[in-house]
């Protein structure tokens, strides 16, 4: 037959022990016994979850009931085991005091077994109820923190926070950021040609590198649009050299997709800077997205670009000044803006 429960017996009689042990495992409960305050420690603190209830004297050398009890209640790993103290003191300020440092219950020697029994019972019930919260307390937990980090994987983290801190409508001006638009080349033509799970893999493959270097750089990655890439520097440190660390990105990702193994791939990536508006759109599935003409020309510089290659306008050229080297494209014809200066970006200098 299955024990009802496992009971840590501690007093420093040893008549007192044994009749409780009897008594107790006559009940099918399983027993252990402490002869004093410092034994049951050492058990406790070994098998800390084997016990479902401790039966507690008050008088006991060394270190009596209350410490032991106080000392109990206090360590969070053995807190939410219940305590019943069984003593000789029958005066109401010892009940009282073993009630306030956290004893579920308080029973005078001698004992009655039926009421022992009984009380024994009603703590034990509502071990289990506490167990069961405890166990849906930690699942919510576990599914809270499943959630916020899906959320951070979706939005950057201070948009996050306002958005659980009940922000309804989420919309911000920036005056300076850079934005770096990247498409990859030939993937259109690669992926007809290979099964879906291999599509999926290679371009996870590639992007996920991308979001290392973002992460690396200091970044934020807005989102992708099939196999485009968008990412923005100066939203989470706008005193940082955001340009700077969107131009280093850029050369780091053309190395990265020319370690990939696909011959066939390549970038071509577009960067401006300058003012943006950003906020979140959507009810039920939050995005968050920029707007503004800066988008629009980083966006234009990018499919006008050449693959292989890193395409600014000139004013981030005059901006990255001589920390870059950069080579000269000419005027072209960028749409919605008309004939303008451009420039490809080579290398750090």
């Amino acid at each position: 037959m299955t024990a009802l429960a496992n009971i840590l017996v501690i007093d420093d009689d040893r008549v007192n022990r044994l009749i409780l042990a009897r008594a107790l495992e006559e009940e099918n409960f399983t027993v252990a016994t402490a002869e004093d305050a410092l034994r049951a420690i050492r058990i406790l603190h070994e098998t800390p979850t084997a016990f479902d209830l401790i039966l507690l004297d008050v008088v006991m050398p060394e270190m009596d009931g209350y410490d032991l009890l106080r000392y109990l209640k206090a360590d969070p790993g053995l807190s939410r085991i219940p305590v019943v103290m069984v003593s000789a003191l029958d005066d109401i300020s010892s009940v009282v005091r073993c009630l306030e440092l956290g004893a579920d219950d308080y029973i005078t020697k001698p004992f009655d077994p039926v009421l022992l029994r009984a009380r024994m019972n009603a703590s034990l019930a509502k071990k289990r109820l506490s167990d069961v919260e405890h166990r849906y307390a930690r699942v919510l937990e576990q599914e809270e923190a499943r959630t916020e980090r899906l959320l951070h994987h979706i939005l950057p983290v201070h948009i996050a926070s306002r958005l659980k801190a009940g922000e309804r409508v989420i919309a911000d001006n920036f005056e300076d950021v850079t934005v770096l638009f990247a498409d990859l080349v030939g993937f259109t033509d690669m992926s007809s040609r290979m099964p879906p799970q291999d599509v999926v893999a290679l371009l996870n493959e590639i992007f996920s590198s991308f979001d290392k270097l973002a992460k690396q750089n200091g970044l934020e990655k807005i989102k992708t649009i099939g196999d485009a890439y968008l990412v923005v520097g100066g939203l989470l440190d706008s005193e940082g050299d955001h340009l700077t660390s969107c131009a280093e990105m850029a050369l780091g990702m053309l190395d990265a997709i020319g370690r990939c193994g696909e011959g066939d791939l390549t970038l071509r990536i577009g960067l401006h800077a300058g003012p943006v508006t950003a906020g979140v759109i959507g009810e039920h599935k939050f995005a968050y997205d920029l707007w503004g003409d800066t988008v629009n020309i980083a966006s234009r510089l990018e499919s006008h670009g050449t693959p292989g290659r890193v395409h600014v306008s000139e004013s981030v050229k005059e901006r990255l000044g001589s920390l870059f080297q950069f080579e000269s494209r000419g005027v072209i014809d960028l749409k919605g803006r008309g004939p303008v200066t451009t420039f490809y970006l080579v290398s750090k200098t």
